[in-house]
């Protein structure tokens, strides 16, 4: 009897090795992640807790106003720019499709209406008519925005090719020929961006963790694509959620780059490729599960 069990135990232990093997993602004491990549971070030590493909690129679709958001921040703290600077709106920003509010040529919008309406509601007129008035042109704004991408330490496998992370398809007709590409990025590279971003503008968790926006020229007002927020409830609300960017992209599905604090300790998750809005937040919330249950590396 004791043979019969003792074989038994190593057959056991052999195919969990094989299951193990096969799959990745299953990891004994880790959640299994189903998405092309996830990555979590504890924010205030910068180790990662959990690594799934995190060096694969993607598109990362609005994951990448992430750096749109960071720059722009940076140029009103350095004095470039001020949060009541009047942006005007050009033919290009007005024609720019995904997500967008339907601004028109010429009309004029406060550096802090687009940022918010672009941190929220993940406008991509509101990025374009910001990334043109920061950087004059587009062109110089994503510029700025890979050589930051390599002075916080984010590797060569991210590259910025526009201020929306949209395909050039989704550009619309104006899209300034010099404006070519794709924007990829990998998880782990989302992970450091939104490091760097938290720890220094804190502020942006303050825009972030806003159920609703609203223009009051335009009369809209726009919800947080984000419904892991605290203050939203529902199914999908996670308690200390207060932030960051969700993205979608036709081919590489759903993504999302998530924050929450419990007891002092912030953790950063990552969640690249779902195959549905919902399962993004499902996800992440496995992750944030598993980093604020002790876990250990």
């Amino acid at each position: 009897m004791k043979r019969w069990w003792k074989r038994a135990g190593m057959l056991l232990a052999l195919l969990v090795i094989i299951y193990v093997g096969v799959k990745p993602d299953i990891l004994i004491g880790k959640p299994g992640i189903k998405a092309e990549s996830a990555v979590l971070m504890d924010l205030s030590t910068g180790k990662i807790l959990m690594d799934y493909n995190g060096s694969m690129e993607m598109a990362p679709a609005g994951i990448s106003k992430l750096m749109t958001e960071l720059l722009v921040m940076e140029a009103v703290m350095n004095g470039e720019a001020r949060w009541d600077d009047a942006v005007n709106v050009s033919l290009y920003a007005s024609s720019v499709g995904g997500t967008q509010l339907a601004l028109k040529q010429g009309e004029k919008f406060t550096v802090q209406e687009l940022f918010q309406t672009m941190a929220v509601y993940s406008a991509n007129d509101a990025a374009v008519a910001l990334a043109e008035h920061i950087g004059g042109t587009e062109q110089s704004f994503v510029q700025k925005m890979n050589e930051k991408s390599s002075e916080i330490g984010m590797s060569t496998d991210t590259v910025f090719r526009n201020s929306t992370g949209l395909s050039e398809k989704q550009l619309g007709p104006n899209r300034p020929d010099v404006i070519q590409g794709q924007t990829v990025m990998t998880a782990t590279d989302a992970c450091k961006l939104a490091q760097y971003l938290i720890e220094n503008y804190p502020e942006v968790l303050k825009v972030s963790s806003q159920t609703q926006v609203s223009m009051h020229q335009k009369g809209i007002y726009m919800s947080n694509t984000n419904w892991m927020l605290s203050s939203i409830g529902g199914p999908y609300t996670y308690d200390g959620n207060d932030g960051l960017k969700t993205g979608y992209d036709p081919l590489t599905g759903y993504h999302f780059v998530g924050t929450a604090e419990r007891d002092g300790k912030r953790l950063i998750s990552v969640v690249f490729g779902t195959e549905s809005r919902e399962s993004r937040f499902n996800e992440s919330r496995k992750l944030l599960n598993y980093g604020f249950s002790g876990s250990k590396n």
